[in-house]
């Protein structure tokens, strides 16, 4: 690696970092932890980077202790995990100091892991970011062996979203007219076009989210996985859109592929999938009352942002409303084993087991018949498991229902985001 193209770097970064606009996520960093930030593409990890090198600068640290790389960098093109601690080298050149360490997207490196293994053992302080989910995969936990802190990073939450947007989302402003109406302007902006950071402030957002689902689908999964037959891969995908809230196969997507004339095995569309949640582009939830095998192979899955699954729908507001409360509760309790839906002789939408807490999602509760349906679930599934709260989450629609001295709240989404 040619160490005067990286000193180039190394000046550039410190010349920009410092001016970047940066909306402050509600995350506090562990004095002397060290992190790895995993999430999709966009979701804002870099900006965590950013965020955190204005602070340590804020608090009178200097360039001469920090270093900033990204390896996305055209200039760092071809750079190998061999040449990684030539980046040390450059910066003791330089500075004769020892950095904290900013590494993004370095899962672009194979056998990036034994290089933060090693930094880790020897005690620098490393942030290091990743849009690939293997980057978590059992191999290399098992090499970074518990040294660092992971991080799950998702585009903005819709608190996030409304400070982008300089919109007051506080008790008081909500009691006003005026402010109400701006936070529910702004809530639909967030419903049809989720919460990427960059496209959070922008007019043509469907363009901007048109952008980011290229450049996972050609890039993160496509080109990264040698996969030629990319028709099939966006008939899953759009296919899968289709069923957000329905529990879904891996041969029943094979054939509804196949019947397009691009047959593909089940195998196949396994190895599709993997790849999508690899990218962070799908998240799986299980059915709690299912068997192990079925856990697996048949559960719902729902769309990292809401802005990406309605580059599919036509006339999606059932699945947009869902997906959102799906992916509100993945962010908050966790991907794996956290957040599940139940169906057996009666179906829930959600159950979180560590809050005991089950969910109904439901466009309108005004047909009295959907109101039957949806608390008559939440008051069988009661009789399942304990159960400490429920809720229906509505569109716009706020109440609460009182059943056999069960306390049901029903509460509009928006509001259900903001508490």
């Amino acid at each position: 690696m040619n160490k005067d193209v990286l000193k180039q770097i190394i000046a550039d970064n410190q010349m920009e970092i410092p001016n970047y606009k940066i909306v402050r996520r509600d995350f506090t960093f562990e004095e002397f932890g060290n992190y790895v930030f995993v999430g999709i593409r966009r979701a804002g990890k870099s900006f965590l980077l950013y965020q955190r090198i204005q602070q340590l600068l804020a608090q009178g640290m200097k360039w001469d202790e920090l270093l900033y790389m990204n390896f996305e960098d055209e200039r760092l093109s071809g750079i190998t995990a061999e040449d990684l601690n030539v980046l040390l080298e450059v910066h003791w050149e330089i500075y004769g100091k020892k950095p904290i360490l900013f590494l993004d997207e370095i899962q672009n490196i194979a056998g990036w892991e034994k290089f933060a293994r090693r930094l880790a053992d020897t005690k620098y302080r490393v942030y290091i970011t990743g849009s690939n989910a293997k980057m978590l995969s059992s191999d290399i936990q098992t090499t970074l062996g518990g040294r660092y802190i992971t991080v799950d990073v998702y585009p903005y939450d819709f608190k996030e979203f409304l400070t982008a947007n300089n919109t007051d989302f506080t008790s008081n402003a909500l009691l006003s007219t005026k402010g109400k109406a701006e936070v529910l302007r702004q809530f639909n902006s967030y419903f049809y076009f989720g919460g990427f950071p960059e496209g959070a402030m922008l007019q043509s957002k469907r363009d901007y989210l048109t952008s980011v689902y290229q450049k996972i689908f050609l890039g993160d999964i496509a080109a990264r996985h040698s996969i030629d037959n990319t028709f099939a891969l966006k008939i899953l995908f759009k296919k899968l859109a289709e069923s957000v809230k329905q529990q879904t196969s891996f041969t029943r997507l094979s054939n509804i592929i196949s019947s397009t004339g691009a047959k593909v095995s089940t195998n196949t569309v396994i190895n599709y999938m993997d790849y999508a949640k690899d990218a962070w582009l799908i998240t799986p939830i299980q059915n709690i009352a299912d068997k192990i095998v079925d856990k697996e192979t048949n559960p719902k899955y729902y769309f990292t942002d809401n802005g990406l699954l309605n580059l599919f729908l036509l006339d999606g507001n059932t699945s947009l409303l869902e997906n959102l409360v799906a992916v509100t509760l993945l962010r908050k309790y966790g991907r794996n084993d956290a957040v599940y839906f139940y169906n057996k002789g009666v179906e829930v939408d959600f159950y979180v087991p560590e809050i005991q807490t089950a969910i109904q999602v439901c466009y309108s509760m005004n047909d009295i018949e959907t109101s039957k349906r949806e608390v008559n679930a939440l008051l069988q599934f009661a009789k399942r498991l304990e159960i400490k709260k429920m809720l229906v989450i509505t569109r716009d629609e706020e109440n609460k229902i009182t059943e056999n001295g069960i306390n049901i709240e029903i509460i509009p989404v928006w509001k259900f985001l903001i508490l």
